[in-house]
């Protein structure tokens, strides 16, 4: 039997282990046919040359991520040991540098390989689609891209919009003006903001308009220049809507397009306008198109787990 020896230089073993070695029992779990075995700072592995070579490769992208980091968990872990190859890892963490600093020195950063090439996509094209399940990070992500550029002054303005469907709840019972009745609805792009901007700056740049949050149906008749604009829930607008979203584009105006094909809330038998976009304008030179999957969810593990138990259902049910 073959035996691999590897060493933790500079990097405390007990917290790359994890508490109860559960970061090694991840590893037992992904390596199922090696002996894998972790005392004192050195994991040793016994089993086929090939399936070794291919641990001391996974392993050493984890020491890396690391040494870098100076954290692992399950979710990094997962991402690691499921990648494609070790450059699809590398895309994710080569850089490692901020999008933008936050509120209380909080360092935003792309998290994985398909949100680093959502970055590379926004820098490459004007209009860019994001498309993944919940908790990947697309609008997170893009918000962040959004402070940036208004922070380096390569826009004056920054617009976010979703469509204004429903998802089983009736907004119009709900008490106050317009602006008090969306806001609840509009409530992930505040919280991406408040993470970016102080309180009292966010509060002047949607007073004096720098950053304006609406709903899809107040951009009609407009032009969108000299802003970063993101659509979310782009899955829930129909042909007209998205069209009509589309042609604001106006100069020097970036534009993101997030959502979800699998969490559309629109009456039964109405096209996703962000389905069909997706074939249209596919082959469009200037257009960018990144999909995440459930290896860039950066919520709580369960959420990984959830999205997968119901797109079985949702095939089973298709």
């Amino acid at each position: 039997m073959n035996e691999l020896i590897l060493e933790l230089e500079e990097i405390t073993p007990k917290e790359f282990f994890g508490a109860g070695n559960e970061n090694i029992k991840l590893l037992k779990k992904y390596f199922p046919k090696l002996k894998i075995v972790a005392r004192g700072n050195q994991i040793k592995a016994y089993g086929e040359e090939e399936l070794l070579d291919e641990f001391d490769r996974r392993l050493t992208m984890l020491m890396q991520h690391f040494g870098k980091y100076n954290k692992l968990d399950e979710n990094v872990i997962e991402r690691v040991l499921t990648s494609n190859t070790s450059d699809d890892y590398a895309t994710s963490t080569k850089s490692g540098e901020a999008i933008v600093h936050g509120v209380n020195g909080k360092i935003i950063k792309a998290q994985t390989a398909n949100q680093r090439k959502l970055v590379e996509l926004m820098h490459k094209n004007d209009m860019v689609f994001a498309i993944g399940p919940a908790g990947t990070g697309k609008t997170y992500t893009g918000v962040a891209l959004a402070v940036k550029a208004l922070k380096n002054k390569e826009v004056r303005r920054i617009i976010l919009t979703r469509p204004a469907v429903e998802a089983g709840e009736n907004l119009g019972f709900l008490p106050g003006d317009l602006k008090e009745k969306l806001d609840p609805y509009m409530q992930p792009l505040y919280d991406a903001l408040r993470d970016m901007i102080a309180p009292e700056k966010l509060a002047h740049y949607i007073e004096n308009g720098t950053i304006q949050i609406a709903p899809l149906a107040f951009m009609r008749g407009r032009t969108l220049d000299n802003a970063f604009v993101i659509l979310d829930e782009g899955q829930n607008t129909t042909h007209a809507q998205m069209k009509m979203f589309l042609t604001r584009m106006g100069k020097n105006a970036k534009f993101l397009l997030t959502g979800d094909p699998g969490q559309i809330d629109l009456p039964r038998r109405t096209v996703s306008g962000l389905k069909e976009a997706l074939l249209v304008l596919k082959d469009i030179e200037g257009i960018g198109m990144i999909f995440l999957d459930d290896k860039d969810v950066v919520r709580h593990k369960l959420v990984k787990k959830v999205i997968a138990a119901y797109r079985n259902i949702e095939n089973i049910e298709a």
